[in-house]
């Protein structure tokens, strides 16, 4: 059986090595670029959820928009009630008279008005101070 030469040369040290290297890159390739994977698929994950237009800032672009749009609602039904009123001002004469004397506390000439005083002045007046 013929010996073999122990001593290297350069070139077969060079692949040698070559052939270490390419024998570790491809069994850490897999680990490594699955590593990479579920890095990158978390730093997406994140930025879905909480990034510049993420879920979180749609719930609450969502919500505001809720309130808003009953706010828009109150207002249109707030609107039409008073549009009522005004009708029904322009169409009843007595009804501006009424208004008067019941907010503006107008008499007509020879009337008199008795205004009685409101229950919370009356009885924050029978509370003795402390």
């Amino acid at each position: 059986m013929p010996e073999k030469n122990k001593t290297q040369t350069p070139g077969d040290r060079f692949v040698t090595l070559r052939k270490w290297a390419l024998g570790w890159t491809l069994r850490l390739w897999r680990p490594v670029g699955t590593v990479v994977a579920v890095i990158l698929a978390l730093l997406v994950t994140w930025h879905v959820i909480y990034g510049t237009h993420g879920l979180s800032i749609w719930q609450h672009k969502r919500a505001e928009d809720r309130a808003l749009r009953q706010e828009i609602k109150d207002l249109q039904q707030e609107n039409a009630q008073m549009r009522q009123q005004i009708d029904h001002l322009n169409s009843d004469p007595d009804a501006i008279e009424r208004e008067a004397r019941e907010k503006l506390h107008y008499a007509r000439p020879g009337e008199i008005i008795y205004t009685l005083p409101d229950h919370t002045q009356t009885q924050q007046q029978t509370t003795p101070a402390p």
